[in-house]
């Protein structure tokens, strides 16, 4: 039997407590509150070739290293989408694992400093705004602002989200009746 926490209560025969990771319900969010993900995520080339092609993205600046010598930058850059999926995803264990229920939408999403291969991405959260949904009894709308930094703390990406969140008490109900 587990709580809505995640937490399995110890039962009479001596069995270990048990404490599954989850991310915070939207009664847990605080507004203005910098949630700093780590461990950071040392990107490689592979893991940019590999999300580039993947993708059936031809663009030469993430692929051709002869070509992007030439170029502004002087070598090949990460693909942003891959930056961006990295930073939303760097969020997850920390505030929606489990506790989310959908994704709403991606706004203001800018790359002001490029990442090259070996950079490391650290990203932090701010909630700037939340509100119980009208229509949705037991979840509301939570607005996040995604800042990712590279290791010299370089602005690298910037993007703001909205996610349906449950409730602690909808999402505990929720679990009863299909248990």
């Amino acid at each position: 039997m587990s709580d809505a926490a995640g937490v399995s209560a110890s039962s009479t025969t001596g069995s270990p407590r048990v404490v599954e990771q989850r991310g915070l319900y939207f009664d847990e969010l605080e507004e203005d509150v910098v949630y700093a993900h780590r461990p950071g995520r040392t990107v490689t080339e592979t893991d940019n070739v590999l999300f580039t092609t993947m993708t059936m993205n031809t663009q030469a600046l993430h692929l051709d290293a002869a070509w992007s010598a030439d170029q502004p930058f002087g070598q090949r850059l990460v693909n942003s989408m891959f930056t961006l999926a990295t930073v939303v995803g760097q969020s997850v264990p920390q505030l929606t694992q489990g506790t989310i229920i959908a994704q709403l939408g991606l706004t203001d999403v800018s790359f002001p400093h490029p990442m090259y291969h070996g950079d490391t991405l650290y990203t932090e959260t701010v909630v700037t705004g939340k509100r119980l949904s009208a229509s949705r009894p037991g979840q509301g709308i939570v607005t996040l602002k995604h800042t990712g930094r590279n290791q010299h703390g370089d602005v690298v990406a910037l993007a703001t989200r909205s996610a349906l969140m449950w409730t602690r008490a909808a999402h505990a109900e929720a679990q009863a009746r299909t248990a």
